[in-house]
């Protein structure tokens, strides 16, 4: 609202400083100071009012330490996430640009089905929740609707060559190359890195492309699935989940400024994506309010995000991976996630084996997902979420490396 107003006042009265509006980088850096700002200030009073409220967190009994301690901490702090992003991002974005509605879209859409479930858990002491099916159907409906709009929106778009020139030592845009509707997304370590989900279908017959979507739409479903259950696994102790997905969003805030970027596209040889770096607006606040979130939330946690807050994540993060047409690099950004998964299906699915073929099932991790094994090690919860945000850090700078190894 902010960024329109003041274009508004730029364009009729010429005011002085309302131009500043108009750049991403300042309108980034003040979103993510007042997401923080808001994320820690309110943080506090909405800890309090769950606490007046007894919404607190019912534990199960599983033989962890420092875990019967932790009963009856307030949950629902996504919703602190939620507001801390939603307020800067409508007041300091574009709300006409196609990826800043799809984000709200996001975040509303998978803040509902966690909001349901904590409510189901917390109000009706159901500790099961939200049924599984139920989510299900909400992530793909999510995945279809993502999915859709970025096959069918005009806006959404990419530019396939720009050719820029130096002159007195600045870059020049000489020649750009008209925006074109395209499945195309990224591979990373592959020279002429790009990949056409049309190929896909494409060799059917001529008119086959057009029936892409069957192709693409479905991946979409599954990485946002895979991705916001991922996050919501990864939710299991104090700051693991705000701090790992910090390190995810920023990195993805890098990819969506550069492939917004004409110049910077063109000098680092990415993908030109329009109007994709407004999405760092949106980014930055996210990043502002999962780190102010995390004021509360490490260890001694004041405070648990929820299936509020981890779904919603797990949903933003592929979404924005989707739109910079990143979503082959998850494995490696996401690897904590990707991980944390792995490491239920693995213990799960070894379970089942064993126990049909010889009647006892065994295990692969004292328990599962993957943090919770190391806790059974005696590992303090604050030495194993450290030490995965320097993994998470690790990985996040490989994936940037991508942009030019290849």
């Amino acid at each position: 609202m902010l960024y329109h107003l003041f274009e508004f006042l730029e364009s009729q009265y010429d005011l002085p400083g309302a131009r500043l509006f108009q750049y991403i980088s300042f309108r980034a850096a003040s979103a993510i100071i007042l997401s923080l700002l808001i994320s820690t200030i309110f943080g506090k009073r909405i800890i309090l009012f769950l606490q007046r409220k007894q919404i607190g967190e019912s534990v199960r009994e599983l033989g962890l330490e420092g875990q019967k301690e932790k009963a009856g901490t307030p949950t629902m702090g996504g919703l602190i996430i939620i507001f801390s992003t939603l307020i800067p991002v409508l007041l300091l974005s574009q709300l006409d640009n196609i990826y800043i509605i799809l984000l709200i879209v996001t975040t509303i859409w998978m803040g509902t089905i966690g909001f349901i479930d904590d409510y189901i858990k917390t109000f009706k002491k159901n500790k099961e929740g939200l049924k599984g099916k139920f989510k299900v159907v909400g992530q793909v409906g999510l995945g279809v609707f993502v999915g859709a709009v970025m096959y069918l929106h005009p806006d959404v778009t990419i530019r396939s060559e720009n050719e820029v020139i130096t002159e007195n030592n600045t870059q020049v845009i000489t020649n750009t190359s008209p925006e074109e509707k395209s499945l195309t997304t990224t591979i990373p370590f592959v020279k002429n890195n790009e990949l056409d989900y049309t190929k896909a279908i494409s060799w059917i017959s001529e008119g086959a492309a057009s029936y892409a979507w069957l192709i693409f739409i479905p991946i979409v479903i599954f990485i946002v699935t895979a991705v916001s259950n991922g996050a919501n696994l990864t939710d299991g102790i104090d700051g693991l989940a705000a701090g790992s997905s910090a390190i995810i969003v920023l990195t993805l805030g890098i990819f969506a400024w550069v492939s917004g970027n004409i110049i910077f596209s063109d000098y680092l040889n990415v993908m030109n994506i329009p109007r994709s770096g407004e999405m760092t607006i949106f980014i930055t606040a996210f990043a502002g309010a999962l780190v102010g979130f995390l004021w509360y939330n490490t260890y001694p946690a004041q405070i648990f995000m929820g299936d509020t807050g981890s779904l919603t994540i797990g949903g933003i993060i592929a979404v924005i991976a989707i739109a910079t047409r990143k979503e082959l690099l998850i494995p490696i950004l996401c690897g904590v996630f990707f991980i944390e998964n792995l490491s239920v299906i693995l213990q799960v699915g070894w379970f089942k084996y064993t126990r049909k073929k010889t009647g006892t099932g065994r295990r692969i991790f004292l328990m599962s997902p993957l943090h919770h094994h190391y806790q059974k090690l005696g590992f303090h919860e604050s030495k194993i979420v450290v030490r995965f945000w320097i993994i998470g850090i690790l990985l996040a700078v490989i994936t940037i490396v991508t942009l030019k190894i290849r």
